[in-house]
C-alpha cells in the first residue's frame, strides 16, 4: 500500500491488517505509555483546505507521538490567496523535504491528483475529499465496532442521515461490506440516492422500521455546507423522523451501538441524553481515530 486514497481500493486483508496494527497503537504517548520513534526523522505535511477539528488534530498528534515532525498548512494567509494552485502549493511544500502529505479538500479526487504529481517517495493520505471518501474515518468507525462488539462479520450496520453528501458513508460502506457486515442506508428520499444500492447496500426511508434489526447505528451529520436548499422541509421534521432519542432507544435492538462521526448536531441527529448515554461510542471513536492514524502513517512511511 503506497497511499491511502480510499477504502474502495483495499482488500479485506488490507483492512484487517490496518485494524490489527491500530490495536498496538492504542494509548501510545498518553499517560504512562511512552511515545515511540517509529517515524523518527520523517516529516508529515497536513494540507487542510477545509475546516477540521478531530481529523487535523489527530493526524498531527499521531505523527508527533511516533516521533515525526509535522508541517501544518491552511489556505488562510497562504499564497493560495495570490493565485497559487493546489498542485504548486503541494510541490513547493514537497521541495522542503517531506515524506507524506495528509490532504483534505472539497474537490473529489484531490488526493489522487497529488499522488500522480508528487515524487514517488511521498505518501498521500486522503483526509476527506468532497463527498467521495474519508478512509481513516471509515477505519476508525469499523475499529470501534470491532472493539466494542468483538467482530464485524455478520453484524447489521445502519448508516442514517445524509448519505448523498457523506464521504464517511462511502468509506464505511466499502469497508463494512468487505469485512462481512450487512449495511442499511436510511434517510429521506432526497438524501439517499437510489444508485447507492449498486454498492451492495439495502435502502430504507423509515428509521423505526430498521431499529429492531441493527446492531450498530452510525448517525451522520446533515451537511448543510454541501447541500442545495429544500432537501427536506425543516430541521424539526428531520429530527422527528430520523433523530435518535430516548424513545427510539427503547425500540432499538438490545445492545445497539451508536456511532457518530463528529461534529454532532445535538438535538438534530441525536439528543444529548443518548449522545452521552451508555450505548454511545462517540468519544471512543475519537480515541480510536488516533490509533488508526498512527497505524496508517506508520504503514505508509516505514514502507517508503
Amino acid at each position: 500500500m503506497k497511499h491511502l486514497l480510499g477504502l474502495e481500493d483495499l482488500s479485506a486483508a488490507d483492512l484487517t491488517a490496518l485494524l490489527d496494527a491500530a490495536e498496538g497503537y492504542l494509548g501510545v504517548g498518553y499517560g504512562a505509555v511512552p511515545k515511540r520513534d517509529d517515524l523518527k526523522g520523517k516529516v508529515i505535511a497536513n494540507l487542510f483546505y477545509e475546516n477540521s477539528t478531530r481529523t487535523r488534530v489527530s493526524f498531527g498528534l499521531a505523527a508527533r507521538r511516533l516521533g515525526a515532525d509535522t508541517l501544518d498548512f491552511t489556505p488562510g494567509g497562504s499564497s493560495t490567496s495570490k493565485g497559487e494552485t493546489f498542485i504548486d502549493t503541494a510541490r513547493n511544500i514537497e521541495a522542503m523535504g517531506i515524506d507524506a502529505v495528509v490532504v483534505r479538500h472539497s474537490s473529489p479526487g484531490a488526493p489522487h491528483v497529488l499522488a500522480r504529481h508528487l515524487r514517488p517517495h511521498v505518501r498521500v493520505v486522503n483526509a476527506g475529499d468532497g463527498a467521495h471518501e474519508h478512509p481513516t474515518q471509515g477505519l476508525l468507525d469499523i475499529f470501534t465496532v470491532r472493539k466494542r462488539l468483538g467482530r464485524v462479520a455478520g453484524l447489521t450496520v445502519g448508516l442514517v442521515g445524509d448519505i448523498a453528501h457523506s464521504r464517511v458513508a462511502r468509506s464505511n460502506i466499502h469497508g463494512l461490506l468487505k469485512l462481512g457486515a450487512k449495511v442499511i442506508v436510511c434517510g429521506p428520499t432526497t438524501l439517499v440516492p437510489p444508485e447507492v444500492a449498486a454498492l451492495g447496500v439495502e435502502i430504507a426511508h423509515n428509521l423505526d422500521d430498521i431499529l429492531p434489526t441493527c446492531d450498530v447505528l452510525n448517525l451522520l451529520r446533515i451537511q448543510f455546507e454541501r447541500q442545495r436548499s429544500g432537501l427536506f422541509p425543516s430541521i424539526r421534521e428531520y429530527r422527528l423522523l430520523f433523530g435518535m432519542d430516548g424513545d427510539r432507544m427503547t425500540r432499538a435492538k438490545p445492545g445497539v451501538l451508536l456511532l457518530a462521526p463528529g461534529p454532532i448536531n445535538r438535538g438534530v441527529e441525536i439528543t444529548p441524553d443518548v449522545a452521552d448515554g451508555p450505548a454511545s461510542a462517540i468519544l471512543d471513536q475519537v480515541t480510536h481515530g488516533l490509533a488508526v492514524r498512527m497505524a496508517v502513517l506508520s504503514k505508509l512511511c516505514r514502507a517508503a
